[in-house]
């Protein structure tokens, strides 16, 4: 039992890095693309690229450890509550299932079957609605979603960078595209998802995001 909610854990925290990369990925090339459509001064191109990538991963990293530990704390609170009135507990799920419109022999049953197995697991899952396997540590998934932000942002910003003007924008779109189709298997993988779909929704979002940027950036164009 310990090992396999290892296991889910370090596979949620790996899917959690693979959606922050993503994350990464489209931000930072909706911005670098947007502010190179605007003007060619490369130290503004990078002081925009520096600035996303900062704002990015600190929102990022933010939000999962918020997120993460709240719902620790609501598997703690009921973790308390079971061990200090069991009773009590039985009651809550059992009036959890009444809501739910089970009847009071099926909202029994249910009870029953719960506590006889992993009471915690189903009083967190059915009376809040979290999947207790997708609960990680919260500074393991802030790190996470801090580190993939960092390293999806790595290819739109050095692409936009390294080439000149006539060729940086076409390119970073190039480089952008592939990343998000790889992004898009991967994370199809890890979720057991169809990978096609996957991959051209992603692609899709990605190519969308650059074209409004682009557009933006074309109607706030500036010679400096």
């Amino acid at each position: 039992m310990l090992e396999d909610k290892n296991f889910a854990e370090r596979l949620n925290i790996l899917r959690a890095g693979v959606l922050g990369a993503n994350d990464g990925i489209i931000s930072i090339a909706g911005v670098v693309i947007g502010v190179a459509s605007a003007t060619s001064n490369i130290w503004f191109i990078l002081i925009s690229a520096l600035s996303a990538i900062f704002a990015g991963v600190f929102s990022m990293a933010g939000g999962e450890y918020v997120s993460v530990s709240t719902q620790k704390d609501t598997e703690e609170e009921e973790q308390a509550l079971l061990d200090r009135s069991p009773e009590s507990a039985r009651e809550s799920l059992y009036q959890t299932f009444l809501s739910q419109g089970d009847c009071e022999t099926e909202a029994e049953v249910k009870v029953n079957q719960a506590f006889s197995k992993n009471p915690i697991k189903v009083l967190v899952e059915e009376k809040y609605g979290v999947d207790m396997e997708e609960i990680t540590n919260p500074w393991h998934a802030a790190v996470s979603s801090f580190l993939s932000f960092s390293v999806g942002s790595l290819p739109p910003t050095l692409a936009i960078l390294l080439f000149p003007d006539p060729y940086r924008i076409p390119i970073t779109a190039v480089v952008v595209a592939l990343t998000l189709i790889l992004t898009g298997y991967v994370s199809a993988k890890l979720g057991k998802a169809p990978v096609k779909q996957a991959m051209l929704r992603n692609l899709a979002v990605g190519l969308l995001t650059m074209l409004v940027t682009y557009v933006v950036g074309q109607v706030f164009h500036v010679n400096v």
